[in-house]
């Protein structure tokens, strides 16, 4: 990567030329657009005389769309036709603003419609007032880009390198993490592996999709890794794309592969969603992890309650904060459902294997994958592989079409400590995974077995029924002093003397509340206060006796703060009872959760039952729910140390410290 380090920084050193004039933040709007035109400029080069000498021949053509005739000419999906290159600009200093501007409307509509995405118009402008555009271009005329030299591998982190520095300069980093090179090698290993028979058949041509696909790079890698597999197969590539600067530069990788530009999309998959109508043999993404979707949360929530299972999210919505879960629902709805099916593989960061409690949001999406039997592997992968973020991230390998052996299984792979260091690093990168490496952890997919490193798994082992726990309300209720007092805090009985009404009306009722409160004070006032009643209905009936005598009349809810407020738990006391049904008391509910595997009535009597004998399961609550703990499954027990070891340690660190300062006293 010697290209990308010294391209980079030769690159990065013609924004010093920026210093004074632009707000460090705003480098990359004038640094990107230009690498991106002298790359092109670069790649057209060889056969850009060619271009130009064509046209007086199509000017004598009567055709009315040039420029698919000219891309032939050029060799590539896109063309140049103006008299100018970055060489030619060097030449006329004094109109370098009027002769960049021809160049770039000289370029075919797909390569022209790339640069608008940066709004380079108003930086040529700008640079051309502050005496700086002709000094840029003659810096950016002096390196060379051409894929002899720098290669699309190379290319893609040399973009992704001037990106993650801009970013940082202008505090952008937030949940944008570019996935490396060699983790989306092992991503397209892990997606293709199964498939070599299918993949290697002479004129296969296969789709592939990133909803989020950034500067290119999963699409990049993977249609290099088919074309070594099978240099006549052909893998079609779409994405989407929210960042305008990251669009347009993967919009020109493409173009220059002679891929169709028109297939990536630019907007936000989820609320404009730009292939819709399209499935996709395979799909790759590293989205976002820990960015909200606030947002988008009127869109989604809308089609998650209007469409159901119909549209993308009706598995369930994960918290607002996280929107990863959204990418891998928006994928799976654009599976292949016939006999081949769909396969995706998806970066996430740990939350996704366990946050969200049974019933709700994350559990209930793992829920619909795995008992849908969609998950197929996940792989652990070394920390620090990634340039803007240290986190533990893990691959999930996800598909509607397993092989026989997998069907039901789920392999968790433990890949935490297959890397070497990195001898310099790049942003919170440390860590690479080598070719070995990968060799290595596609292996162990590959032959899913059990091993040190590989565990296999029955989709029921990661599911589990949260029950929860009953015990009988037992109450005592008095009416003293003390619990009097403590009525006139409970906010059902304050709110009588308030009122929702305005003027008179609202004074009117403020008035007869205070009555209200005054007289019910008084009649609770007049009740025995040392009798402490162990039934509730028993208590209930004498109240009541007392508000009828009172000439009160007060409602259910308010007859319900009362109780509530003149009561205390007993267990001594009689069970409370509701039509006939012991009431359960929601200050002793607990809850237990049970393997799926597990009988939960031989559980409940084996672990409750002896220590709470009058608990029982409100099976009306009972919810399913699915977690995926990683950590647990690869733990390995290490025995503490004995006694005797560390006292000998200790023993030899005291001599040695008494050896020091003998040495100290007799110098």
């Amino acid at each position: 990567m010697v290209n990308v380090t010294e391209n980079a920084n030769f690159l990065w050193s013609i924004a010093d030329l920026l210093r004074g004039d632009y707000k460090q933040a705003d480098y990359g709007k004038v640094i990107l657009p230009l690498t991106v035109l002298r790359r092109l400029d670069c790649v057209l080069e060889p056969t850009k005389q060619k271009v130009l000498d064509y046209l007086p021949k199509m000017a004598s053509m009567n055709i009315e769309n040039t420029d698919p005739v000219l891309n032939k000419v050029a060799g590539f999906n896109f063309h140049n036709q103006s008299k100018y290159d970055f060489q030619s600009l060097k030449a006329d200093p004094n109109n370098i603003a009027a002769n960049l501007s021809n160049y770039i409307n000289g370029f075919s509509e797909d390569a022209r419609n790339i640069i608008e995405y940066f709004k380079f118009d108003e930086q040529i402008r700008e640079l051309d007032k502050k005496d700086l555009l002709y000094l840029v271009v003659k810096r950016f005329a002096e390196v060379d880009l051409h894929p002899d030299k720098v290669s699309n591998v190379e290319m893609g982190y040399l973009f992704e390198e001037l990106i993650r520095k801009f970013s940082e300069l202008s505090n952008e980093t937030a949940g944008h993490h570019f996935t490396p090179r060699e983790v989306i090698r092992l991503m397209v290993n892990l997606l293709f592996v199964n498939d070599r028979d299918i993949l290697t058949q002479e004129g296969i041509v296969k789709t592939l999709y990133d909803p989020a696909c950034g500067t290119g790079g999963m699409l990049s890698v993977a249609e290099e890794y088919l074309k070594e597999l099978n240099p006549d197969a052909r893998l079609e590539v779409f994405g989407q794309e929210l960042n305008d600067e990251s669009y347009a530069i993967c919009k020109s990788d493409m173009l220059i592969k002679g891929q169709n530009a028109y297939n990536m999309k630019f907007g936000n998959s989820f609320t404009e969603d730009g292939l819709e109508a399209e499935k996709f043999d395979y799909m790759l993404s590293n989205p976002p992890f820990g960015v909200e979707w606030k947002k988008v949360e009127k869109f989604i929530k809308a089609e998650s309650e209007g469409r159901g299972h119909d549209g993308r999210f009706g598995a369930g919505l994960p918290k607002i904060n996280d929107g990863s879960f959204l990418f891998l629902q928006h994928m799976i709805s654009k599976m292949k459902h016939d006999n081949i099916g769909s396969r995706i593989g998806i970066v996430f960061n740990g939350s996704t294997l366990f946050t969200g409690s049974a019933g709700k949001g994350e559990s209930e999406i793992r829920r619909w994958i795995i008992e849908n039997d969609m998950l197929e592997a996940i792989v652990a992968l070394p920390n620090q592989l990634f340039y803007n973020t240290p986190i533990s991230t893990y691959i999930w390998i996800v598909t509607n079409r397993k092989e026989a052996k997998r069907a039901g299984k789920i392999q968790l792979i433990n890949a935490v400590d297959f890397y070497n260091k990195m001898k310099k690093s790049l942003g919170n990168k440390r860590n690479e995974v080598s070719s070995d490496n990968i060799n290595t952890i596609t292996k162990l997919y590959g032959d899913f077995k059990e091993s040190e490193f590989s565990k296999i798994f029955d989709n029921e082992d990661f599911g589990y029924q949260r029950i929860t726990i009953e015990r009988p309300l037992k109450l005592n209720f008095q009416a003293s002093e003390e619990r009097i007092e403590r009525l006139k805090e409970e906010k059902g009985f304050v709110n009588i003397a308030s009122s929702k009404k305005k003027g008179e009306a609202a004074e009117k009722e403020i008035v007869e509340g205070k009555r209200l409160q005054d007289s019910l004070l008084k009649m609770l006032s007049s009740m025995d206060s040392d009798k402490l009643y162990k039934n509730r209905d028993e208590f209930t009936k004498v109240l009541k006796q007392h508000i009828k005598k009172s000439g009160i009349d007060i409602n259910p809810p308010l007859l319900k703060t009362i109780l509530k407020a003149l009561s205390e738990q007993d267990e001594t006391a009689d069970v409370c009872t509701k039509k006939g049904e012991q009431e359960p008391d929601a200050n002793l509910r607990d809850y237990e959760n049970i393997h799926l595997k597990e009988d939960v009535q031989a559980y409940f009597e084996r672990e409750v039952i002896p220590h709470i004998p009058d608990a029982w399961i409100d099976d009306s609550k009972t919810k399913i729910g699915y977690e995926l703990n990683f950590t647990k499954e690869f733990y390995n027990y290490t025995p503490l140390r004995s006694l005797d070891d560390i006292r000998t340690d200790i023993m030899v660190l005291e001599e040695e410290m008494e050896g020091l300062l003998k040495e100290a006293v007799s110098e």
